[in-house]
């Protein structure tokens, strides 16, 4: 089965720093990656589900249309770019991994490649805050899949920083 994503091409364009010109067989499967990884833990298996299978039918109204636009749809585009950031300068090809450089650019070094996959991050996060608060009011009410998760399933995660690794 086909993934439903929750975006488009053209939200992540417009609401990032990532340019029109990007070929989209370069991040939609960071989109995928992100969407996956990041809103599943937050939604739970059961929200997420529901969501996908009303986006596949078409059927995505009411409450869960706002709770995507509203919400779900911003913090995916910035996990998608925090994914998509490290890699965005590589290619895989037949003839091995490539590098692309301009004649008219310079590269730039790891370092602050690192810093915009952290200012990414910080933008997901506030997002994700959103979200959480947003549900702590309203999951009971209007998205009862919230609570509904069971034995293997994702359990909704209530909190959204990332502090790192602890060694």
């Amino acid at each position: 089965m086909a993934t439903a994503l929750f975006i488009k091409r053209e939200d992540l364009v417009k609401n990032t720093a990532i340019s029109g010109s990007v070929d989209t067989d370069k991040f939609i499967h960071f989109i995928k990656l992100a969407q996956e990884i990041h809103v599943r833990n937050y939604l739970g298996t059961d929200l997420y589900n529901k969501i996908s299978a009303d986006i596949v039918a078409g059927s995505l109204s009411g409450d869960y249309l706002t709770l995507v636009n509203d919400f779900i749809q911003d913090m995916l585009i910035h996990y998608a770019m925090a994914e998509y950031l490290p890699f965005a300068a590589y290619t895989i090809s037949n003839g091995g991994v490539f590098k692309h450089e301009s004649e008219n650019s310079q590269t730039v070094e790891k370092s602050e490649i690192d810093t915009l996959i952290a200012k990414e991050r910080d933008y997901a996060e506030y997002y994700t805050n959103r979200f959480i608060d947003f549900m702590s009011f309203n999951a009971a009410s209007k998205y009862p899949e919230y609570y509904t998760n069971q034995n293997e399933e994702i359990y909704p995660d209530k909190d959204s920083n990332f502090a790192g690794w602890v060694l």
